[in-house]
């Protein structure tokens, strides 16, 4: 960062991650083959880069900090895998990206140490690209991490949860401590891996519905779960007793709340109340 003059912006969240062992790590979790694919978001000088263009194919590296491309020509002069895009990720298309760089039938790894300000969106952007990314590997804030890993009953559980777990395997790989990136962040943070879920098991036959029903019961988190639905179907007499008909048929107590409700219980709700 000296030689080049460089500052973190904090308008970007950009914090420079340092430390080799966790770098390493996140390759070792990638799985990454010498057949396959990495995308890198936010590739900041490279540090991740060159240890990804290592042992994958080609990596094409989402860097949106325009000062920090000429960095990286420098820094990752040596390698002839590497592409490094000055694009905004969330504003690409990623399934006709694929296309455009003969990347079908590909087996593409995404990796990513995400600016915490914009984890969420980047994270759901990228489950829910037209291109069905097969596995994820995102440095993320340690509680967001904690969320989209919880189980049913945990205080972390919550639409976040639903909305990843739905579609992708996640865990959380290692922690990280705040002392391993310059500048310094106030916490720590925690690299996800996410796998995608067979087709079988991503069994929802209207995702707008089952995602509106989730968040009709996540809407308050300290109320009971009959209280968000009735806020959201109406505080009737009869609406009381079709949610309650509800409950008895997906074996959900009248006085649980939304974190208690398994994913496999959600999907079952969808279904009755969309009937």
């Amino acid at each position: 960062m000296r030689k080049y003059k460089l500052r973190a912006k904090k308008s970007l969240g950009q914090n420079f991650l340092t430390n080799e062992k966790v770098l390493d790590g996140i390759v070792d979790a990638s799985g990454l083959k010498s057949d396959e694919i990495a995308i890198e978001i936010g590739p900041g000088i490279g540090a991740l880069t060159e240890k990804l263009a290592q042992v994958a194919e080609k990596v094409y590296a989402f860097e949106i900090d325009e000062n920090l491309i000429p960095v990286l020509a420098d820094t990752l002069q040596y390698y002839d895998n590497i592409e490094v895009i000055n694009q905004d990720i969330l504003k690409v298309d990623l399934d006709e990206f694929v296309k455009e760089h003969d990347l079908v039938g590909k087996t593409i790894k995404v990796v990513a140490n995400l600016p915490y300000y914009i984890t969420t969106p980047i994270m759901l952007n990228l489950i829910n690209s037209d291109y069905p990314f097969q596995s994820l590997v995102l440095m993320m804030q340690k509680e967001v991490a904690e969320r989209i890993t919880a189980n049913p009953g945990h205080r972390e559980y919550g639409s976040l949860t639903i909305a990843v777990q739905t579609q992708m395997d996640a865990k959380i790989d290692r922690i990280v401590g705040r002392n391993s990136f310059i500048p310094r962040p106030k916490v720590d943070s925690a690299v996800a891996v996410l796998n995608r879920l067979p087709k079988e098991k991503v069994d929802i036959s209207d995702p707008v519905f089952f995602n509106k029903v989730v968040r009709s019961a996540f809407a308050h988190k300290r109320k009971s779960l009959m209280n968000n639905m009735l806020n959201w179907q109406g505080r009737t007499d009869e609406n009381r007793a079709k949610i309650k008909a509800v409950f008895e048929k997906c074996n959900i107590g009248e006085n649980a709340r939304a974190e208690e409700v398994s994913i496999e219980q959600f999907k079952q709700m969808a279904i009755e109340f969309a009937k």
